[in-house]
């Protein structure tokens, strides 16, 4: 049995705090604004893998609570896989888009790829990462905020 899920998420921008996509530290003057590190990316690839398995959303389990105050998101993203194992599913592959007008994301996309692989304990081939503007439409195009889409497929194992 093949199942899908759709993640999406938003962060506000902010000078003089650290942009984490990915797992990956962008150099820039300003970052995310978030309860944890505000890595966007990997908030909306745990969305998209606990939608597929129907096991709900982020927020039931990494809350804004002072337990997951500051925590970096792969820790989120591990415990999401081995919730993913133990429910008795794999990983087919991850597809998702960063929309960010800027800085740009070329130069950072493998090397996230790759974070993102290693964190989950999958092959790199597994995972894919875009990057898109918004031309300068909205808050994103104003440079206020930037956000990401992500689409997970996992396969029940053994059943």
């Amino acid at each position: 049995m093949i199942k899908v899920g759709i993640g999406y998420d938003v962060h506000k921008l902010e000078e003089g705090r650290p942009l984490i996509i990915g797992g990956v530290l962008i150099p820039c003057n300003f970052g995310s604004v978030g309860h944890s590190d505000g890595d966007a990316l990997i908030h909306s690839i745990v969305d998209a893998l606990l939608g597929a398995a129907g096991l709900g959303d982020i927020g039931k389990y990494f809350p804004d609570s002072t337990e997951w105050k500051n925590s970096p998101s792969d820790i989120f993203l591990i415990n999401t896989m081995d919730r993913l194992r133990r429910k008795g599913y794999a990983l087919c592959n991850i597809d998702s888009t960063i929309i960010i007008q800027s800085p740009r994301m070329e130069n950072y996309i493998e090397d996230m790829e790759k974070n993102i692989a290693r964190i989950m304990n999958q092959n790199h081939s597994l995972i894919s990462v875009k990057a898109t503007t918004t031309d300068k439409l909205g808050f994103v195009g104003d440079g206020k905020g930037w956000g990401t889409m992500a689409v997970a497929t996992i396969r029940a194992v053994g059943k």
